[in-house]
């Protein structure tokens, strides 16, 4: 310690206390390496601050002393953690590299300070709709939770000591602590530092409301004492008959509780029906607690009666971050409703220091509610040579190690799950955005909507006029929004088709001479085994049902319909079939010489050479041919199986070149259309018959009809075509 006499006579005084203090609440904590630890940190702190260097108006030592006191005297933290709060302002200060710290005082001090300066770093004035996802980008950006703890920590100091701020500072402070560190102290069982956070808030940011409810309280001061005083005596009277050691405290509620009680009741002060509790603290056995604690609730309703309504059992069922109590509000006569908790002396500590104080409690096993989490934060606690990161994809609580933060081109942060994608993005911000959505700009350079968004993305939604949402959007998405306003879209599509169809319909039962009534639309419905009217629509709109088929139903007579056709198709099949057979086996082969047979290739699904194919009989114009994978295979197959031919292509190598068309989209990039017709025309020697290409925010999809020999050459072409820069997706249409 002959660094300190580099200060003056005085500070060296005022330094020793604050190191005597600090030495004296740890050595009843840590180990002699831990306090090694402390005392190495300490060393640092004085060796790096000058005399007249300052942080918040105190002296930089005695204030990081401070700190690393209230760390483990009431947030319970281990050396480490102190080691950090001791050094955090002073590396900040004097920009002190990392290194440094890690070579003098150890790697994980260094990593934790390296961690808290990147978490202060972060704008923290932000509007409380943002409050949550903030919290969250801290939890994710902190992998070891001391951090966190420490971040706590100095943000309460900082608040105990507002009388050195100014007007300005005061009010960014509270809201900052109400709105992001209040919540994290709660979630980690903080409750006595989330309550004096809130308080110390409320009185700059409503302070009449504040002082109005502070002045209540104390007029009452005497009375409350008085009475808390004769609602216990009964109680520690029965406590020592059955032998229990226990400890009674009455204490007023936060006056940030009473004032949310006031505004979601709508009540005065007066009405407000518990304004203070009575906490029970019994010192039992681990094994007995619950069975005491019950006890203890069983003394109580003797003497006063109790409101089922506000019994809360947490111990049966803990908290997710470990709080243990057994909560029950009574009745004392005139009418006065008290609040009591019913508590060991181990859950209190877990109460007030959150989950530090578990990793003290070695041996006790599967406390029921408390995470797994808990147990690997005691061995990292207890075990110096563990590696305190990763920690945190235990501590979030809500999942966040399964969740990302990205923001939008305006700064606004938003929260989404581990693997969502651009699209979600869309759909997020607007159905109109996410039904348009063509890619994004993601950290300023271009990205598909199939694009998995990474922590800190700064994402901006590229979009299309062209584009519609699509049955595999459901498969590119991972948040329900997103999946049930695809579904949602694709249904108002649907509806809207199916409108088409239902007026194509009815001029056609016009024509022939049909009433367009629900006993035909049944008729229908029913022979093609449909779901219901809007199904038949679809698929009248796009074409996917006959309507040949449907004015045959309808015209002819029911025996007709049941005999007639199925015979005259069989015997239209097997003619088919023996006349157009090369071979022994019964396929219909495709070529140009096929003769006596009338076919065509169908336009729903435009098969080309190479592709997979069958043949089916239509009614009228002999046999057309379908890929088949086509996109009513399925429903012919299933229901007009003995309309079906067996087809296959002639082996001759003939060139014949068939038309398919193209769905290319992309990034806009500049010449991207000349390429992409360079490579068609020249590099491939392909004839295009049209092309159509629309190009919106940087983004351009367009369709493409060309000819080609057969599949081999359609695989050649689009390889060739996925290599041109900026070429995102081609996809082969079926129309």
């Amino acid at each position: 310690m002959d660094i300190i006499k580099k200060y003056s006579p005085a500070l060296q005084k005022e330094i020793l206390v604050h190191f005597k203090e600090l030495m004296r609440i740890c050595v009843d904590e840590y180990d002699k390496r831990s306090l090694a630890l402390v005392k190495k940190s300490f060393g640092f702190l004085m060796e790096h601050t000058e005399e007249a260097q300052e942080f918040n108006g105190i002296h930089l030592v005695k204030f990081s002393a401070g700190l690393a006191q209230m760390a483990v005297k009431e947030l319970g933290m281990d050396a480490i953690g102190v080691s950090a709060a001791l050094l955090l302002h002073c590396a900040e200060l004097n920009q002190i590299p990392i290194k440094d710290i890690e070579s003098d005082v150890g790697e994980r001090t260094a990593t934790a300070i390296e961690e808290f300066l990147k978490i202060s770093k972060l704008d923290t004035t932000i509007n409380q709709g943002q409050a949550e996802n903030m919290r969250n980008l801290i939890l994710t950006l902190a992998t070891d939770f001391r951090v966190i703890l420490v971040k706590i920590a100095e943000r309460l100091y900082l608040m105990r000591q507002m009388e050195l701020h100014n007007e300005q500072e005061r009010i960014e402070l509270s809201c900052e602590s109400r709105f992001i560190y209040s919540p994290l102290a709660h979630r980690l069982g903080l409750y006595n530092v989330m309550s004096e956070m809130e308080d110390i808030s409320m009185s700059v940011l409503e302070e009449e409301e504040y002082k109005s409810i502070a002045e209540k309280l104390k007029a009452s001061t005497q009375r409350r004492n008085r009475f808390i005083k004769e609602f216990i005596q009964p109680l520690q009277e029965d406590l020592d008959k059955e032998r229990f050691r226990a400890e009674i405290k009455g204490r007023p509620k936060a006056i940030s509780s009473i004032w949310r009680k006031m505004k979601k009741q709508k009540v005065e002060f007066e009405e407000v029906y518990d304004k203070f509790a009575i906490r029970i603290i019994i010192d039992t056995p681990f094994k007995k607690e619950k069975a005491d604690c019950w006890k203890v609730y069983s003394l109580i309703t003797d003497h006063y009666q109790p409101n089922p309504e506000r019994l809360r059992d947490w111990i049966s069922a803990p908290k997710s971050n470990g709080y243990e109590s057994l909560h029950t509000t009574v009745v004392v006569p005139g009418g006065e409703w008290v609040e009591v908790q019913i508590r060991t002396a181990r859950m209190n500590e877990i109460a007030e220091k959150g989950l530090a104080a578990h990793w003290k409690y070695k041996g006790i096993k599967g406390q029921a509610g408390i995470d797994k989490w808990i147990e690997r934060v005691r061995e990292t606690l207890e075990n110096s040579e563990m590696d305190a990161s990763n920690l945190m994809e235990d501590l979030k609580l809500s999942q966040f190690s399964k969740e990302i933060f990205v923001f939008t081109p305006n700064g606004d942060l938003k929260k989404f799950p581990e693997n969502a994608t651009v699209l979600d993005f869309a759909f997020d911000i607007h159905t109109d955005v996410g039904a348009s959505c063509a890619g994004a700009r993601v950290n300023n350079k271009n990205v598909p909507i199939r694009y998995r968004l990474q922590n800190g993305d700064k994402v901006e939604i590229l979009r299309s006029k062209m584009q519609k949402p699509k049955m595999d959007w459901l498969n590119v998405v991972v948040t329900s929004k997103a999946k049930g306003k695809i579904k949602l879209a694709l249904k108002e599509a649907k509806l809207k088709e199916a409108e088409n169809g239902k007026e194509i319909l009815k001029r056609r039962f016009k024509n022939w001479k049909v009433e367009f009534d629900d006993s035909s639309i049944r008729k229908v419905i029913q022979h093609f085994k449909y779901r219901d009217a809007i199904d038949l629509y679809f698929d009248v709109a796009t074409e996917k049902v006959e309507l040949l088929q449907i004015k045959e139903l309808l015209t002819s007579s029911e025996k007709a319909l049941e005999v007639k056709p199925e015979r005259i198709e069989e015997t239209t099949v097997d003619r088919l079939v023996k006349t157009a057979s090369r071979q022994s086996g019964d396929f219909l082969v495709i070529d140009e010489k096929l003769a006596n047979v009338e076919y065509k290739l169908s336009p729903c699904c435009n098969p080309i050479l190479g592709d997979a194919i069958f043949g089916f009989v239509t009614i009228s114009s002999g046999i057309s041919i379908h890929r088949t994978n086509c996109p009513n295979a399925q429903q012919m197959l299933s229901r007009y199986g003995y309309r079906v031919v067996k087809a296959r292509w002639s082996s001759n190598d003939k060139d014949v070149f068939f038309p398919v068309t193209l769905l290319i989209t992309g990034m806009d990039d500049l010449g991207i259309v000349s390429n992409i017709s360079d490579v068609i025309s020249k590099d491939l020697q392909v004839n295009m018959r049209s092309i159509s290409i629309e190009s919106i925010d940087g983004m351009f999809e367009g369709s493409i009809t060309l000819f080609v020999k057969d599949t081999q050459h359609l695989e050649a072409l689009t390889r060739k075509l996925k290599k041109v820069k900026g070429v995102l997706n081609i996809k082969r249409l079926d129309t």
